[in-house]
Protein backbone atom coordinates (compact mmCIF):
# COMPACT_ATOMS: atom_id res chain seq x y z
CA UNK A 1 0.00 0.00 0.00
CA UNK A 2 1.02 3.57 -0.64
CA UNK A 3 -0.22 6.93 0.58
CA UNK A 4 -0.10 9.64 -2.06
CA UNK A 5 -0.18 13.19 -0.72
CA UNK A 6 -0.79 15.72 -3.49
CA UNK A 7 -0.80 19.48 -2.86
CA UNK A 8 -2.58 21.23 -5.74
CA UNK A 9 -3.82 24.73 -6.47
CA UNK A 10 -7.49 25.35 -5.63
CA UNK A 11 -8.23 26.01 -9.32
CA UNK A 12 -7.33 22.39 -10.14
CA UNK A 13 -9.03 20.82 -7.13
CA UNK A 14 -12.51 20.05 -8.53
CA UNK A 15 -11.16 18.74 -11.83
CA UNK A 16 -8.71 16.42 -10.03
CA UNK A 17 -11.36 15.25 -7.57
CA UNK A 18 -13.72 14.28 -10.40
CA UNK A 19 -10.95 12.49 -12.31
CA UNK A 20 -9.95 10.49 -9.23
CA UNK A 21 -13.56 9.40 -8.60
CA UNK A 22 -14.03 8.53 -12.30
CA UNK A 23 -10.99 6.22 -12.00
CA UNK A 24 -12.15 4.58 -8.74
CA UNK A 25 -9.66 6.27 -6.42
CA UNK A 26 -10.84 7.30 -2.98
CA UNK A 27 -9.34 10.51 -1.69
CA UNK A 28 -9.64 12.80 1.28
CA UNK A 29 -9.51 16.53 0.47
CA UNK A 30 -8.04 18.98 2.93
CA UNK A 31 -8.14 22.78 2.61
CA UNK A 32 -4.59 24.01 3.14
CA UNK A 33 -2.60 27.21 2.73
CA UNK A 34 0.70 27.59 0.93
CA UNK A 35 3.64 29.20 2.68
CA UNK A 36 5.11 31.21 -0.18
CA UNK A 37 2.08 32.96 -1.69
CA UNK A 38 -0.10 32.57 1.42
CA UNK A 39 -2.92 31.46 -0.87
CA UNK A 40 -5.34 28.58 -0.61
CA UNK A 41 -4.60 25.18 -2.03
CA UNK A 42 -5.97 21.69 -1.60
CA UNK A 43 -4.18 18.64 -0.28
CA UNK A 44 -5.40 15.23 -1.40
CA UNK A 45 -4.61 12.09 0.59
CA UNK A 46 -5.01 8.99 -1.57
CA UNK A 47 -4.49 5.45 -0.29
CA UNK A 48 -3.94 2.89 -3.03
CA UNK A 49 -2.31 -0.41 -3.91
CA UNK A 50 1.27 -0.30 -5.18
CA UNK A 51 0.25 -1.35 -8.70
CA UNK A 52 -2.13 1.65 -9.05
CA UNK A 53 0.35 4.36 -7.99
CA UNK A 54 1.50 5.13 -11.54
CA UNK A 55 -2.10 5.55 -12.70
CA UNK A 56 -2.89 7.91 -9.81
CA UNK A 57 0.22 9.98 -10.55
CA UNK A 58 -0.76 10.24 -14.21
CA UNK A 59 -4.24 11.46 -13.26
CA UNK A 60 -2.70 14.11 -11.01
CA UNK A 61 -0.29 15.18 -13.75
CA UNK A 62 -3.07 15.38 -16.36
CA UNK A 63 -5.35 17.52 -14.18
CA UNK A 64 -2.99 19.93 -12.41
CA UNK A 65 -1.20 22.42 -14.61
CA UNK A 66 1.23 25.20 -13.85
CA UNK A 67 0.31 28.77 -14.75
CA UNK A 68 1.85 32.22 -14.35
CA UNK A 69 0.41 34.66 -11.81
CA UNK A 70 1.26 38.24 -10.84
CA UNK A 71 2.09 38.55 -7.15
CA UNK A 72 2.22 41.84 -5.26
CA UNK A 73 5.31 41.88 -3.04
CA UNK A 74 5.08 42.35 0.69
CA UNK A 75 7.26 45.18 1.97
CA UNK A 76 10.01 44.15 4.38
CA UNK A 77 9.30 44.85 8.03
CA UNK A 78 12.52 45.85 9.70
CA UNK A 79 14.52 43.94 7.12
CA UNK A 80 16.88 45.04 4.42
CA UNK A 81 14.94 47.19 1.94
CA UNK A 82 17.82 47.12 -0.59
CA UNK A 83 16.50 43.91 -2.19
CA UNK A 84 12.82 44.92 -2.05
CA UNK A 85 11.06 44.99 -5.44
CA UNK A 86 8.17 47.50 -5.26
CA UNK A 87 6.18 46.19 -8.24
CA UNK A 88 4.27 42.96 -8.96
CA UNK A 89 6.34 39.97 -9.98
CA UNK A 90 5.20 37.14 -12.24
CA UNK A 91 5.73 33.70 -10.67
CA UNK A 92 4.77 30.19 -11.75
CA UNK A 93 2.05 28.65 -9.60
CA UNK A 94 0.00 25.50 -9.79
CA UNK A 95 1.00 22.07 -10.88
CA UNK A 96 1.20 19.59 -8.05
CA UNK A 97 3.63 18.71 -5.31
CA UNK A 98 3.31 14.99 -4.69
CA UNK A 99 4.68 12.68 -2.00
CA UNK A 100 4.39 8.88 -2.19
CA UNK A 101 4.82 7.11 1.14
CA UNK A 102 4.85 3.41 2.04
CA UNK A 103 2.02 2.33 4.33
CA UNK A 104 2.36 -0.56 6.78
CA UNK A 105 -1.32 -0.91 7.51
CA UNK A 106 -4.56 0.45 6.09
CA UNK A 107 -7.98 0.09 7.71
CA UNK A 108 -11.35 1.33 6.53
CA UNK A 109 -14.20 1.20 9.05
Amino acid sequence: MKLIIAVVQDQDSNRLSKALVDNNFRATKLATTGGFLKSGNTTFMIGTEDIRVDRALQIIKDNCRARDQLVAPVSPMGGNADSFVPYPVEVEVGGATVFVLPIEQFMHF
